[in-house]
């Protein structure tokens, strides 16, 4: 599985302009390697991949990363060590570096050690993870399943009386329960007024009769991440309610009608922001259509109003359109799809139509 990362990273470094990289991030050196740790180096030219870690991972890693040569460090012998015993075997003069992700204060330290010149890397590893390979398919699938089985379990939880932070706490005790390693990001859950702030933190604010309740959240399974918002109200809805949620169902609609393999993001974006705006609510829908999501619940470059570029076939991308009425109420429903070249296959299998508990 991960080997087929490790040999795309290989297969492009012949056309890049450094010699090698060096991957630090967790969530780069994870899609190299397929194994988790806080700790450690990998290092890939076009002929060689090596894997360096201290002694806490070293066992861990040798029953679990394929295609990659295992250093463990020790005092005598430090990750700069290693990455210039590598760079001399394989005559490294540029190696590529994390720029997005490494401190100043750690590019200073190795730069200063290393033989070979750091460069920054140029948005390669960005580009092999934004489509996803099969098997990623299938864990960002397996992620979703956990979630939408925690968001079945809480519907019997929302009732008058309860506090945002408690359901909160119950979706990501449910998620746990299902299997997720963690979550893919800090649950959200806003009640009432409060659910015009698409971003707001849980709080002590206990639902009441005529709520909308949203929650976004989504369960990390297998180093993938889900992602999905619900919006349920609580007893009754207003009309006004009833219009603004079938308005953002209608925008969530054409969204997912208009996506596809080669699709431009901004024009994406655009097909769910029409119809909010036709509807007169233009002013209310503040954020983009969507982002990709992958090992990071922000994983590249999505449906974005300003993403003038196409997205390529095998993109993981959300679409989450929004209305957010500030003193009132909000709405977002939230599913996310695989680009295809017929259109997107779509992973959420949760409900959309109006639930009123």
């Amino acid at each position: 599985m991960f080997e087929e990362n490790c040999k795309g990273i290989i297969g492009a470094l012949p056309d890049a302009p450094y010699d090698a990289v060096l991957l630090t991030s967790a969530q780069n050196r994870f899609y190299a390697t397929g194994f988790h740790s806080s700790a450690g180096v990998a290092l890939i030219s076009a002929h060689r991949a090596v894997f360096a870690t201290d002694f806490r991972y070293f066992e861990d890693a040798g029953s679990k990363i394929k295609g990659f040569e295992l250093v463990m460090t020790s005092a005598d012998r430090t990750y700069t060590d290693i990455i210039n015993e590598f760079c001399r075997a394989e005559g490294v003069e540029t190696l590529a570096f994390e720029a997005e992700s490494m401190s100043y204060a750690q590019y200073c330290a190795y730069a200063e050690k290393l033989s070979a010149r750091l460069v920054p890397e140029d948005g390669l590893l960005a580009r092999l993870r934004h489509c996803k390979r099969p098997f990623e398919l299938e864990r960002i699938e397996a992620a979703q399943r956990i979630a939408e089985g925690a968001f079945q379990k809480i519907l019997d939880y929302i009732k008058p009386g309860v506090r945002e932070r408690d359901i909160a706490a119950e979706l990501d005790y449910q998620m746990r329960l299902g299997g997720a390693t963690a979550c893919s990001f800090d649950t959200i859950v806003v009640s009432g007024e409060n659910g015009s702030l698409c971003h707001g933190v849980p709080g002590d604010r206990v639902v009441r009769d005529g709520d909308f309740v949203t929650m976004d959240f989504g369960a990390l399974w297998g180093g993938y991440c889900s992602d999905m918002t619900r919006t349920v109200a609580v007893g009754h809805v207003s009309d006004e309610q009833r219009k603004v949620y079938d308005t953002v169902l209608r925008a969530q609609e054409a969204g997912l009608a208009a996506a596809h393999a080669g699709v431009i993001g901004a024009q994406l974006h655009r097909a769910a922001a029409d119809v909010i705006e036709k509807a007169g609510y233009g002013a209310y829908f503040g954020h983009s259509l969507g982002h990709s999501l992958g090992i990071d619940v922000h994983d590249g470059l999505g449906a974005q109003p300003t993403n003038p570029n196409p997205l390529p076939e095998g993109v993981v991308v959300t679409i989450e359109p929004g209305i957010y009425i500030p003193g009132k109420f909000g709405v977002r429903i939230e599913d996310f799809v695989v680009l295809t070249k017929d259109g997107c296959r779509n992973f959420t299998r949760a409900p959309k139509e109006l639930l009123i508990l």
